[in-house]
């Protein structure tokens, strides 16, 4: 057999040395492994529920995805989003939950507090962190044991209704109402605990608050029709999201009876109600998103984690409305911004 050279044997040695580094780069790049962001934090993969179809609650996810993406994680380059909706259905919501689960993603969000309740109770035993937004009432819907400190491996952030601003606002649009009706759906904790502090605090300023108890989607539209029929003055809605996912029908069944319907927020105002005193629902889920970011990067546990609440807001009105109701902007809301489209 022919002998090499050294300096043959020396050139063969490089390229096929060569050719092992490239096989090795080559199998390092594959997609399927985690993908290396600007950033330089590892990869992760999570799972969001929304509840509902809801111009809010898309808010909310697209602050979180901003909250997320100026903490370093952005997805397609070190983070997959896996998106569901529920479509306002509390079942649909925790079938997405389970399957959620069962594939073991890092971190597991829910915008709602059906959507959220879901995903804790079927996230909990697995000991994945759920993290929620735009739930009001997150003690009373078990997701946390308080807002210091949740000690559940859940936590998030709560929109608490402005509902004293909200109250001033009603008065001043309609100084000789007496009584306010409002829609609210009984299994919705949210909704729940709006009420209660709605009716504690109604009386200061003159009201009676009609309520009627809905139970589910079918309920919402003929319940509008019953307090209507009880002499309502006008409507408030929260942040329930089966009867705001009725608006249109709230809408037209209010027009017909020459009385407005108070929202809980901006897209309702913005949509055909008359006003509100609206949280931000954008910062909201902008400011979830980055506690998130810091349980994903392991420099935070959800449990110790306390809640971020929202309680203020800013008050925006529908001029369209207003001048169809034939009322003006009440002087006490003068720095209110028109929404209308």
């Amino acid at each position: 057999m022919k002998h090499f050279g050294k300096k043959t044997a020396a050139a063969f040695l490089a390229v096929l040395m060569s050719g092992m580094l490239g096989a090795c780069s080559s199998a390092g790049s594959d997609s399927s492994d985690a993908p290396a962001g600007s950033s330089g934090k590892e990869s992760k993969t999570i799972g969001i529920i929304e509840y509902a179809v809801n111009p809010s609650l898309d808010n909310c996810h697209t602050g979180f995805l901003k909250g997320l993406e100026e903490s370093g994680f952005k997805e397609g380059e070190n983070l997959t989003i896996v998106f569901k909706n529920a479509q306002a259905d509390p079942n649909n919501a925790k079938t997405i939950a389970k399957t959620m689960v069962a594939k073991n993603y890092d971190l597991v969000v829910g915008i709602a507090t059906p959507a959220a309740m879901g995903l804790y109770g079927a996230a909990k035993s697995a000991g994945i962190p759920t993290i929620f937004t735009a739930v009001s009432d997150p003690v009373g819907a078990g997701l946390v044991k308080s807002l210091e400190k949740p000690e559940t491996n859940c936590t998030g952030s709560a929109d608490v209704l402005p509902l004293e601003s909200q109250l001033k606002m009603i008065r001043a649009f309609l100084p000789d109402a007496k009584k306010i009706g409002v829609l609210h759906t009984t299994s919705e904790p949210n909704s729940t605990a709006s009420l209660k502090t709605f009716q504690s605090l109604a009386p200061k300023y003159g009201f009676e608050v009609v309520n009627v108890g809905v139970t589910g989607s079918a309920d919402v539209e003929p319940a509008m029709r019953t307090l209507i029929s009880k002499g309502v003055d006008c409507v408030n809605n929260f942040t329930d999201n089966n009867v705001v996912n009725h608006l249109p029908g709230l809408l037209q069944a209010a027009n017909e009876a020459n009385i407005p319907i108070f929202g809980s927020e901006e897209e309702q105002v913005k949509n055909g109600c008359l006003a509100a005193v609206s949280i931000d629902y954008v910062a909201l889920g902008e400011e979830t998103g980055k506690m998130a970011a810091k349980i994903l990067s392991g420099d935070a546990k959800a449990g110790e984690t306390p809640v971020y609440t929202v309680n203020d807001g800013k008050p925006v009105y529908n001029e369209n409305v207003m001048k169809q109701l034939g009322l003006s902007l009440p002087a006490e809301d003068s720095d209110a911004q028109n929404v209308a489209p």
